[in-house]
């Protein structure tokens, strides 16, 4: 039988216990916030989801971070703590428009891995955000586990797929032709182009262009050294079927090549559960996430630290010895789950 003072100091450890369980259960299931990051007079508005190892997820060209809406849910239920920086101009954040190049978007992207996702995360870019998706993996290597290119265009593509991509974009055009640019550029047959008709922020799309045509192609093409998702589009105009395998020629098994059925080249919207499932699957074949030690809150300590947790955690010899039925059931209930 237990003495007073240890059956004391049982009952409070069970307490902590518990309050522990649920400051964890709440923190896994953290809910969508957002975050300023600011360094260098530069400010990105950043969309958090969920808590575990970091995902950053990229937008397409002079489009917003929110389009990764049901892929950030998915990644999230998953167990993976997801990033998504607005770009210069878009949302709240902010920074020089004029004068820059990828470098210096790679920069925005670090510091939110650096502040928000405790040093290293894999980055996910989709089709413009996978120029800087790579020149982050090149620029900063320590930060990046891996980095997945979706919906990727090849080294070459023809001219009038950047001539709809101006169309698909302005709101000024007229519906019509903006639902055909969007349905050859974007969209694969059977699935509604309308749903990319707003999310467009034209006035940031030639400053982003001029980052991109500020470096050489070879100074982002490889990605630096970290693993490689090729996320293909099975009917991406930007890279055709003959195109499969450009990025895994050239760089051998360091590159794997997965291709979403029913999708074109704005893939995300038209296959977010495919989108999900390829990511999840292909970043648990990645070395393990080491993360950064983080201080835990006070009673998650005294939880660790209490002296007769080991006793508690030997089974139902000691949970028997508990006075209160209710902490007896809960002692009960965690030596099952041992």
């Amino acid at each position: 039988m237990l003495t007073r003072p240890a059956a004391t100091t049982l009952r409070t450890c069970v307490y902590l216990l518990l309050i522990a369980n649920l400051f964890m259960s709440a923190d896994a299931y953290a809910a969508r916030t957002r975050q300023i990051i600011r360094y260098d007079g530069v400010a990105i508005d950043v969309i958090v989801d969920g808590q575990g190892p970091a995902i950053v997820l990229l937008p397409s060209l002079a489009r917003d971070s929110e389009d990764y809406d049901p892929v950030a849910d998915g990644l999230a239920a998953a167990g993976y703590r997801v990033l998504r920086p607005q770009p210069r101009g878009i949302g709240a954040s902010t920074g020089p428009m004029s004068g820059i190049s990828l470098h210096d978007f790679a920069n925005d992207i670090a510091e939110v891995i650096n502040q928000l996702g405790a040093g290293r995360a894999v980055i996910v870019g989709h089709a413009y955000g996978n120029w800087v998706a790579r020149m982050t993996a090149v620029d900063h290597p320590d930060l990046v586990r891996g980095i997945v290119i979706a919906a990727a265009a090849a080294k070459q593509y023809p001219k009038e797929l950047t001539a709809a991509i101006n169309v698909a974009g302005d709101p000024s055009k007229p519906v019509p032709d903006r639902l055909a640019a969007l349905r050859f550029a974007f969209f694969a047959p059977g699935n509604d182009p309308s749903i990319w008709l707003n999310g467009w922020h034209p006035e940031v799309r030639d400053a982003q262009r001029a980052a991109v045509a500020a470096v050489k192609q070879s100074d982002w093409w490889s990605g630096g050294h970290a693993p490689l998702l090729d996320l293909q589009a099975e009917q991406d105009p930007f890279k055709p079927a003959d195109k499969r395998n450009e990025m895994k020629d050239e760089f051998g098994d360091r590159v794997t090549v997965a291709v979403i059925h029913g999708a074109s080249h704005a893939l995300i919207p038209e296959q977010p559960q495919a989108v999900v499932d390829t990511l999840v699957a292909w970043i648990k074949t990645l070395p393990q996430h080491l993360r950064q030690k983080a201080e835990r809150p006070f009673f998650i300590r005294s939880v660790i630290f209490c002296p007769l947790l080991p006793r508690l955690a030997a089974g139902r010899s000691l949970c028997h010895e508990m006075s209160d039925p209710a902490l007896r059931s809960v002692c009960a209930g965690n030596a099952d789950r041992r």
